[in-house]
């Protein structure tokens, strides 16, 4: 390989190291997701903005927590120190439902979203052969 031809693999190579790092550095590892009401069915508030807002508005008497961002009119049942074999769930009242079944207990554990926006919401505990442990509603 003659003098030349070094010099312009050595520059292209400097090139697209430069190239790619630019790349790399413009797109976000973790950016936080913008929803709003029915835009944020489905979604988990801890990879989204509603999780900066978001309120704890009622608590059952069994500690499951109905969560719901102002800003993105969307709400999540939240349960700290969960319990195997119950079933944590968040229902609007047309019926959009998401749960949760931690696989072991002591941990936290969130339902993704659903629409909160002008409708009711609640958020349940339900034991592993479906009787009711206990619920909240928010409207």
């Amino acid at each position: 390989m003659n003098a030349f031809t070094r010099k312009l693999a050595t520059v292209g190579s400097a090139l697209a190291l430069a190239g790619s790092s630019l790349l790399l550095a413009s797109s976000p590892a973790s950016a936080a997701t913008s929803c709003y009401s029915t835009g944020c069915y489905g979604l988990d508030p801890a990879t989204s903005i509603c999780q900066n807002d978001a309120r704890t508005v009622l608590t059952s008497e069994t500690g499951v927590e109905l969560r719901y961002s102002p800003t993105c009119r969307a709400a999540w049942a939240r349960k700290q120190n969960a319990v195997a074999g119950h079933y944590y769930q968040v229902e609007n009242e047309r019926r959009e439902m998401q749960s949760i079944q931690p696989g072991g207990s002591g941990g936290t554990v969130w339902t993704r979203m659903v629409d909160d926006k002008d409708i009711m919401a609640y958020a349940c505990d339900r034991r592993s052969d479906y009787t009711m442990a206990s619920w909240t509603l928010w409207w």
